[in-house]
């Protein structure tokens, strides 16, 4: 059987930034703009008060100062508040190839690998830009691929299941090399109206190639063992799909975008991603001390706090649970891949370290690296 390594990473950030002040700024302009619009029915008693966000709620709820976006003016229009992409022609580039293949370009050449070399592209994420065709197989086009291509979901976690995937095929000799991608738009999920959730997210891309460890021409990290894991969920819920006109439901509708009902989701993920981190390590014969990083998905710094804590039985130390979320906000499934990417370089051969995806569904995908 045959052993697979990560041999490159890529991150594509866009350029443009919404900090908390610009954020709360825009949300209590729009607050302002209902309020006084709904004066009368607030004052009955039949329509809620939208209250104000601020800063320092953002910074104490989620460790999060600022996130990079697709569009800035859509976001932070209060008449607007969801970004404004223009449409493309089905001739051009769809939007999450584009930014995918920024991406899986840096991951080839830290790789030191060619586009033609790679047998299978997964595009995993949050959301997928369309249903058919794969954008999987787009990206494969635009790159210049071999193979096959697919598109996968799996919330928050796609991009460890799909590390899995394509480890698996690795492994089994069904192909070579892999190109993991996860473009994540998730500022077009997300109800920037809502103040308990309008801060949580960025958009970024990025992209993973991996390959047989005998097939490495640089540094990487070999792949020691997967694990996947899912429990039904609703606390964390999007119904927005292409069935909503079949059901006469196109209005405006709070239920169709990113919805989750955050205690529940403390009290039952935290719980159910540190057992599965502790049974993956316990049954690869693994104690904290042999791990030297961390690279969480990132979410909420309380999150990671509580799980690392977990997982190491104490307070990490600087630089072994590293967080990006105050850069990037949640990033979805590319939240734990920024990570790893940023904060992997300075490991040595033979140090350990465990990457980790967690998200709706409920879903948790952990995948243990060795430095070679």
């Amino acid at each position: 059987m045959q052993s697979a390594a990560i041999a490159g990473t890529g991150v594509f950030t866009p350029d443009e930034i919404i900090t908390n002040d610009e954020l709360v700024a825009s949300f209590n302009a729009y607050a302002d703009r209902f309020n006084a619009a709904h004066a009368a029915e607030i004052a009955a008693g039949t329509v809620v008060a939208k209250p104000q966000s601020s800063a320092e709620f953002i910074k104490s709820a989620s460790g999060i100062e600022q996130r990079h976006v697709i569009d800035k003016a859509g976001v932070l229009d209060p008449g607007r508040m969801y970004p404004r992409i223009p449409a493309r022609s089905d001739e051009e580039p769809s939007l999450m190839a584009e930014i995918a293949v920024k991406a899986a370009r840096l991951a080839l050449v830290q790789a030191q690998m060619e586009a033609g070399e790679i047998d299978a592209v997964l595009c995993a994420a949050s959301n997928i830009e369309r249903a058919y065709p794969a954008v999987a197989v787009e990206i494969q086009d635009l790159l210049g691929t071999g193979g096959f291509a697919f598109d996968m979901n799996v919330a928050c976690s796609s991009a460890t299941f799909a590390i899995q995937t394509a480890a698996d095929m690795i492994r089994a000799g069904s192909i070579r090399s892999a190109l993991v991608v996860s473009p994540e738009i998730t500022s077009a999920h997300l109800e920037w109206r809502d103040r308990d959730c309008h801060f949580i997210f960025g958009d970024v891309a990025t992209a993973v190639v991996l390959t047989r460890e005998d097939m490495v021409r640089g540094s990487a990290f070999r792949i020691l063992s997967t694990r996947l894991g899912t429990k039904f969920s609703n606390n964390i819920r999007n119904n927005n799909g292409f069935l909503r006109r079949t059901r006469d439901q196109m209005e405006d509708r709070r239920d169709m975008q990113f919805m989750q009902n955050g205690r529940k989701v403390f009290k039952e993920v935290l719980p159910m991603v540190s057992a599965h981190i502790a049974d993956h390590m316990a049954d690869e014969g693994l104690t904290a001390a042999d791990l030297k990083r961390l690279w969480l998905h990132q979410a909420n710094k309380s999150m990671n706090d509580y799980i690392g804590a977990k997982v190491l039985g104490r307070t990490p130390e600087a630089g072994e649970q590293p967080n990006i979320l105050q850069d990037y906000a949640n990033t979805s499934s590319a939240g734990s891949i920024i990570a790893f990417s940023r904060h992997s370089a300075d490991l040595l051969a033979g140090d350990r370290g465990l990457i980790c995806s967690f998200g709706a569904g409920y879903s948790v995908g952990s995948v243990l690296v060795e430095r070679v």
